[in-house]
């Protein structure tokens, strides 16, 4: 009987061994394989991955000022300009904006020497833009003055922003701008090619466009090790929608110097958008020379409208690459209700076919116009950027 059970635990220990040895054997296999299936998968199912937007002028002539005061409330509000495209903004992970005004206080007035209630600052945080770009060619409109109150005013909301200084000793401590979101570390340093002859005055700062300045701000950002370099430059001749021989030159020269990303402002009009995803030493950096005109009252052809460009980008590995770069065509709609003109940013592709939500047909008939141009343009002269439609936001 002994016996026997010791033949039976033998036999028992020898069936264990073996299927030991080879649970050990799958195990091994399996483990070998998934690197590889990992290295497969899907783009966006196992990457880090962040989607950054791009938006252009945020302007603030009398129109628009009168167009945001509530007599009721005697206050000013911007919100409901934002109305329509706030779900593109909230659809992104982080959005950045050039805003072409100061916030210096009262008397508020628009073209030549802007200064808006801070109420428009208000309403780009609250539709979601979380970064301002301040350099540009009206940031000394109103003097020492308004470069301050600006800067105080966007602190005070938590709005981010860069370009502009209190002194020389915050322009080298604050900048460049590093922002960390979803994993990401972005630095974005600012700067216009001047302020309309308006002398700047000390001790506060405006980053001006020089190219060996801008050199070395570079190669501080690089010293930090970001994942992404954004450069925002206020450049560039105002309604041409050609760039010319010198950005392109520019633009070059800062991508060898270390820059990922160029967006440009200034010119009031669409200008090309350029990723070489194909060619090797530019596939990781994108350019895009201007985004015209976000909100204004400019209404002259292709000054009404601009585009709000995404770019998605991805960890692989050790880098981080470019995935995808597109833009939503938008366009400003001003209707007259109750007496005074409103003001509404319109995302073209979901507006372009529904005639019956203008109040005046020729409305309609100015955005296609707008559309149609741009498009026009952008599809003679874009490289790797596509046009994006609303159902894209969700």
């Amino acid at each position: 009987m002994m016996k026997a059970i010791k033949s039976e635990t033998g036999a028992f220990r020898e069936i264990l061994l073996k299927t030991t040895f080879k649970t050990i054997l799958i195990l091994g296999m399996v483990l070998l394989i998934l690197p590889s299936i990992a290295g497969n998968q899907a783009p966006g199912s196992e990457e880090e991955r962040l989607t950054l937007l791009f938006i252009g002028d945020i302007m603030g002539h009398d129109t628009q000022i009168r167009a945001a005061w509530n007599p009721e409330t005697k206050s000013y509000n911007y919100d409901d300009q934002f109305r329509y495209v706030r779900p593109i903004i909230e659809s992104c992970d982080f959005t950045a904006a050039n805003l072409e005004v100061t916030l210096a206080g009262p008397p508020y007035r628009g073209y030549p020497q802007f200064s808006s209630p801070p109420a428009l600052a208000a309403a780009c945080m609250n539709a979601g833009i979380e970064c301002l770009f301040t350099a540009n060619n009206h940031t000394a409109d109103r003097g020492n003055r308004g470069i301050l109150n600006t800067i105080s005013w966007l602190d005070s909301m938590g709005i981010m922003h860069t370009g502009i200084f209190r002194d020389r000793i915050s322009a080298d401590t604050l900048q460049p701008l590093i922002i960390n979101k979803n994993g990401f570390s972005l630095a974005f340093l600012n700067y216009t090619y001047g302020t309309n002859g308006i002398p700047v005055p000390p001790p506060v700062v405006v980053n001006m466009l020089d190219k060996d300045r801008i050199a070395a701000d570079i190669e501080k950002a690089r010293s930090l090790r970001p994942d992404l370099i954004v450069l925002a430059l206020h450049w560039g001749v105002e309604y041409d929608t050609i760039p010319s021989e010198e950005q392109t030159n520019l633009a070059n020269y800062f991508f060898y110097k270390g820059a990922d990303l160029i967006i440009g402002s200034h010119p009031h009009v669409l200008q090309k958008m350029v990723w070489k995803k194909d060619n090797p030493v530019f596939r990781n950096k994108a350019i895009v020379y201007s985004l015209g005109n976000f909100v204004s009252n400019q209404r002259k052809p292709l000054t009404d409208g601009g585009s709000m460009v995404r770019i998605e980008v991805a960890r692989r590995d050790s880098s981080v690459v470019i995935t995808d770069a597109g833009y939503f065509l938008t366009w400003v709609y001003t209707p007259v209700e109750d007496g005074k003109r409103q003001f509404y940013i319109l995302p073209c592709s979901e507006f372009e076919n529904r005639p019956d939500f203008f109040h005046d047909r020729n409305d309609f008939l100015q955005m296609q116009r707008f559309i149609n141009t741009s498009r026009s343009l952008l599809n003679r002269h874009n490289e790797g950027f596509r046009e994006l439609y609303g159902k894209e936001a969700e």
